[in-house]
């Protein structure tokens, strides 16, 4: 399987590339007011309004640095009823991508119930790498204010 490789500080994190639509320079993001925590606001993507997140800011508690490497994955987001929805995710350092095995990938150990996106760990030829599960990564409610319209 393929993964695009990002960071988290100075921590790699991986996506599977089969939910990966498409990597977008850092364009210009309309903020919205009063939106939940790690929510940067909106693109428009195609002629639709894609709804973004900032990694970043919704695991570290910052927003991503604006680097040349910062990047805004869109991605499909499923959910449970079998709908898809674009999602953008600002990522820092997303230019690689990494060739790993499901059975690759073990148990990190430690549950998180505060972050249920962070996935199993494996090694990769620069350390290790934490799979990020999308369709954990936003709280049902947030979900379903992110998505209200489109449904």
């Amino acid at each position: 399987m393929l993964f695009l490789v990002f960071q988290l500080n100075d921590d790699r994190y991986a996506l599977d590339v089969s939910q990966v639509v498409e990597v977008l320079p850092l364009v210009r993001i309309r903020k919205m007011l009063r939106s939940p925590p790690g929510i940067a606001g909106t693109i428009n993507y195609r002629g639709a309004h894609v709804p973004v997140v900032d990694l970043s800011e919704l695991a570290l508690g910052r927003p991503a640095a604006l680097r040349l490497s910062t990047r805004i994955i869109l991605a499909n987001c499923s959910e449970q009823e079998g709908k898809s929805h674009l999602l953008g995710l600002i990522a820092e350092n997303a230019t690689e991508t990494i060739r790993l095995e499901p059975r690759d990938f073990a148990s990190s150990g430690i549950v998180n119930a505060d972050a249920p996106y962070l996935g199993q760990i494996a090694m990769g030829p620069r350390g290790m790498v934490q799979r990020i599960e999308l369709n954990d990564l936003l709280p049902a409610s947030t979900r379903q204010s992110l998505f209200k319209e489109s449904a």
